[in-house]
């Protein structure tokens, strides 16, 4: 029988300035899974009291960042006015439209301690109508993401939606974002409630899928979401990214990503010369900002 796991990404450590990430998307083979266009895992990591996580000010346009902690937290600063900290099991939703600044750094009261953290920065496209929208955020509480149990299996819809099942994350297009957890070996076939592309990836344990086994910092894509069946062998975490892909391609330059290549060569000029009409100033956090990359600049692979 031929296999249905199209391809396998394995992490990549990534330096995104103090900290390192294991980075799953894009790859050079697979540049995104449905509408998903870029996915780092971060962490597990211990931040000692002199180590914290300082990302100044930067932009994007044409897409929604998505920031989901298991551990730690992470405040999160924007050009539209929003402050607000980031704990474990919340989403922070902002989509950036046109263009959008905003910074991410180690709460003001965790700076001079040890600390953990752990979680998914994740960009997803927006259909090629938004792209030039205004911006917008959204921060949604744990207790407003849907999870239930079924046959001793628990699941979390982050984003999204699938069948019977829907979060109210304020998506743009059709997409999920799921969590799986089991406390014992379990067989899972969740095909049917799928669409689109998808790739799972293993937190915690090992999954096997076709009788091979595969654990964490893989990706596994599939051919086809509906023959989506594997088996955990007991204390598993599980994280399926999938949906609708676009029918155009997306091209990225930096934190710009855009179906138009004109509007990625817009936000170039227009962040490197601080146009403050298309990049406004975060509120608070405007001392600094990260500069444009000059050339060579090598995309992310």
């Amino acid at each position: 029988m031929q296999s249905n796991i199209g391809l396998i990404v394995e992490e990549r450590a990534t330096n995104i300035g103090n900290f390192m990430v294991g980075r799953l998307l894009p790859f050079r083979e697979k540049r995104a899974v449905g509408p998903f266009v870029f996915i780092d895992h971060m962490g597990p990591a211990c931040l000692e009291e002199y180590q914290n996580v300082d990302v100044p000010p930067h932009p994007h346009i044409g897409i929604s960042t998505l920031t989901y902690l298991f551990d730690g937290a992470i405040f999160h600063n924007d050009s539209l006015g929003n402050a607000v900290e980031i704990k474990p099991g919340e989403v922070n939703w902002m989509t950036a439209g046109k263009g959008v600044v905003h910074s991410e750094r180690t709460p003001e009261y965790l700076r001079k301690q040890d600390k953990f953290l752990h979680g998914f920065q994740i960009w997803i496209g927006l259909p090629k109508e938004m792209e030039k929208s205004e911006p917008s955020f959204f921060h949604y509480d744990k207790s407003e993401i849907p999870n239930w149990e079924e046959d001793g299996i628990n699941y979390k819809l982050i984003a999204g939606e699938i069948e019977g099942k829907k979060s109210p994350v304020q998506v743009h297009s059709p997409l999920y974002f799921l969590e799986i957890k089991t406390k014992e070996a379990q067989k899972i076939n969740i095909g049917e409630r799928l669409f689109g592309e998808v790739g799972m990836y293993v937190l915690s344990g090992t999954v096997k899928v076709e009788g091979n086994e595969y654990g964490t910092k893989q990706l596994l894509i599939a051919k086809n979401p509906s023959l989506c069946e594997f088996e955990t062998n007991g204390e598993t975490v599980i994280y399926l990214f999938g949906g609708e892909p676009f029918p155009e391609e997306r091209f990225m330059f930096w934190n710009f990503v855009s179906s138009d290549k004109d509007l990625l060569e817009k936000a170039k000029e227009n962040w490197k010369a601080q146009n403050l009409e298309a990049f406004p100033k975060i509120p608070g956090d405007d001392k600094e900002f990260v500069p444009l990359p000059e050339p060579p600049f090598k995309s992310k692979k």
